[in-house]
């Protein structure tokens, strides 16, 4: 099997993943996954769909990631990952379909806007 690549993307985060048949390695931009990811909960993130799938140990993955911050690129990360194991196999979609790891979250920081203090938030204001 050649090496699989697929792109996922969350906020400003782009993840760029290439899966190969291994041992269940998974580097991150040339460090270990568990160093790069060093919480619970990102790690969780990252390796759900291999797990929902079973397929933790089946494929070595290589990452490289760019852009936002770290839950972002862990969200990135995972889309990535699920769009590699529906091609990987063809159950798999029905899996990951209804979990809601195959749709894009369209949510972006909203832009500030001039004469506003933030983006919702305005100036104190002064009646007199």
């Amino acid at each position: 099997m050649a090496a699989i690549h697929k792109i996922g993307r969350r906020k400003c985060a782009v993840a760029r993943v290439y899966v190969s048949e291994g041992t269940g390695v998974i580097t991150v931009n040339k460090k270990a996954f568990a160093t790069y990811f060093p919480t619970a909960t990102l790690q969780y993130k990252v390796l759900q769909p291999m797990s929902m799938t079973e397929n933790v140990t089946n494929y070595d993955v290589k990452v490289n990631v760019y852009g936002g911050g770290s839950t972002g690129q862990a969200e990135a990360v995972r889309m990535a990952l699920a769009r590699v194991m529906c091609e990987v196999g063809e159950g798999n979609r029905a899996i990951l379909k209804p979990e809601g790891l195959l749709t894009r979250d369209p949510r972006m920081v909203e832009r500030k806007k001039f004469g506003q203090k933030k983006a919702r938030k305005r100036f104190q204001f002064s009646k007199r």
